[in-house]
C-alpha cells in the first residue's frame, strides 16, 4: 500500500491590517460584486444627521448591511419603511474598521406595490413642485414631421407596432430607431442615454418613447426621476407611448403629449397618407374657387377704378382748358393793354421828337448855313466874302456865295 504524503506549506503571518486589505482587494477585484441589484426587505432603516442612510437588507436566512451615502439621496425623502421589499443597486465591498462587508448602494428601488406608490407620490410632489409637469412647457407635435426617432427595445413588440402603423400612414417619413433597455435595472441609463442621443441627430422633429405592455414593475422605469428629468430637457418635443395600463407614468406626466400604446403614439406622429390626399384635394378645390371669387371681385375693382379714373381724367382734361382759355383771355388782355400803352408812350415820344426836330424850325421859314465842310454856321463873323456855303431849307438846299458880311 502506498501512503502519499502532501507538501507542507509555510504559513505566511500577517497583521489584521494586512489580512484585512488583502479580502478588500480580493472583493474589488471581482466582476460580480462590483455592480450588483439585490432584492430584499428594509430593515432598521436610519437616516443619520449626516444625511447618509443605513439599513439592513434582509433575505429568507440572511443580512447584509448596507449604506446609502448622502450624495445618492436626492430621490430618497421619506417613502422608505422597514419591511418595504426593494431593490438595491450599487456594490459590495469592505469595511475594514468593523471587520465587516456591506453593500454599497447607490439607487433603492420599490419593489412592494405600497412602497411603489409612495415613492412615486413623493417624487410627483417634487417636480410638480419644480414645474415640470406644467402644462405651458409643452411643446407642439409637428403635424407632417420628415424624420422621428424611436427610442425603445430593438426586439420588442412596440417597435414592430410603430414601423407597422408608420408603412400604411406615412411611409414617406424616415424614422430612426435608438435601441435601449426598457425594463429592469438598466432601463432609466438606456433611455436617458437614448434621449440623449436623438438630441443630437440632425434633422429629427420629434421623439417617441415607447414600449409593450407590462405589470407595473416592469413598467416602473419610467417613473425614474432620470428619464422624467431627460423626458422634459430634452430639446425635441417627445411623445410617449409605454405599456396598456391606464394609470399614466411620471414620464408621461412629463412628456409633450403621452398615449397609452406605442401604437396610438405612432397614430398621433405619423399623419395619414390618405387623410392627407383628400385634404390636399379639398384644399385645391376651396383654393380654384376662392381663386375665382378674388378674380371677379378683382375685376370689378379694377373697373370701378377704370370708370374713375376715366371721370377724374376728364374732369382734369376739362379743367385744364378751361384753365388754358382763362390764361389766353387774360393774356391777350394783358398784351393789347401793354400794347396800347407803349403805342400812347410811342405817340408821346414822337410828338415831343417833333416838336424839337430841326425841321419843324425849317418848316417856319428858317434856314440852316453850313460850309463846305458840313460845319453849321452860327455867327456871321465866321464867314468872309467869297466864301461859299450851303443852304439847307424846309425842302431841299442850294449853294451860296458871300458878298459881304455884316455882324450883329
Amino acid at each position: 500500500m502506498t501512503r502519499e504524503h502532501a507538501t507542507p506549506v509555510s504559513t505566511k503571518i500577517q497583521t489584521v491590517d494586512e489580512l484585512s486589505g488583502a479580502i478588500k482587494a480580493v472583493i474589488t477585484a471581482s466582476d460580480l460584486l462590483r455592480s450588483v441589484a439585490v432584492r430584499g426587505e428594509i430593515q432598521n432603516f436610519k437616516r443619520h444627521s449626516s444625511g447618509h442612510v443605513y439599513f439592513t437588507l434582509a433575505g429568507n436566512e440572511s443580512r447584509i448591511a448596507a449604506v446609502l451615502f448622502r450624495s445618492h439621496t436626492t430621490g430618497i425623502i421619506d417613502w422608505p419603511r422597514d419591511g418595504d421589499e426593494i431593490l438595491v443597486v450599487g456594490n459590495v465591498d469592505t469595511y475594514p474598521k468593523g471587520g465587516t462587508y456591506q453593500l454599497y448602494a447607490t439607487r433603492i428601488i420599490p419593489i412592494g406595490q405600497g412602497a411603489q406608490q409612495r415613492a412615486r407620490e413623493e417624487l410627483r410632489r417634487a417636480l410638480e413642485n419644480e414645474g415640470l409637469f406644467d402644462p405651458r412647457h409643452k411643446r407642439p407635435i409637428p403635424k407632417y414631421p420628415l424624420k422621428v426617432a424611436v427610442v425603445t427595445s430593438p426586439t420588442g413588440a412596440a417597435v414592430r407596432d410603430i414601423l407597422e402603423v408608420s408603412s400604411k400612414r406615412a411611409p414617406f417619413i424616415d424614422i430612426v430607431i435608438i435601441p435601449a433597455t426598457v425594463q429592469g435595472v438598466d432601463a432609466p441609463v438606456q433611455v436617458t442615454r437614448g434621449l440623449a442621443l436623438a438630441a443630437g441627430i440632425p434633422g429629427v422633429d420629434c421623439v417617441i418613447v415607447a414600449r409593450g405592455g407590462g405589470s407595473k414593475d416592469d413598467l416602473s422605469p419610467f417613473d425614474d426621476e432620470r428619464i422624467v428629468r431627460a423626458v422634459r430637457s430634452c430639446p425635441l418635443p417627445v411623445i410617449t407611448g409605454v405599456g396598456h395600463q391606464i394609470d399614466s407614468s411620471l414620464a408621461d406626466l412629463a412628456a409633450d403629449a403621452f398615449l397609452p400604446t406605442p401604437s396610438a403614439a405612432a397614430e398621433k406622429v405619423f399623419p395619414d397618407i390618405k387623410n392627407i390626399t383628400r385634404m390636399l384635394a379639398s384644399n385645391g378645390d376651396i383654393l380654384r374657387t376662392q381663386e375665382m371669387r378674388y378674380c371677379e371681385r378683382y375685376s370689378l375693382k379694377l373697373d370701378r377704378i377704370r370708370e374713375k379714373l376715366t371721370r377724374s381724367m376728364e374732369l382734369t382734361i376739362s379743367g385744364g382748358e378751361n384753365f388754358i382759355d382763362r390764361v389766353s383771355r387774360d393774356m391777350t388782355i394783358f398784351i393789347n393793354g401793354a400794347i396800347e400803352r407803349h403805342e400812347a408812350s410811342l405817340s408821346n415820344a414822337a410828338s415831343s421828337l417833333d416838336a424839337l426836330s430841326p425841321l419843324a424850325v425849317l418848316a417856319r421859314g428858317y434856314a440852316i448855313c453850313s460850309d463846305d465842310m458840313g460845319n453849321v454856321i452860327k455867327k456871321a463873323r465866321a464867314l468872309e466874302p467869297g466864301a461859299r456855303v450851303s443852304i439847307r431849307f424846309y425842302e431841299g438846299s442850294a449853294k451860296a456865295g458871300i458878298t459881304s458880311v455884316t455882324p450883329d
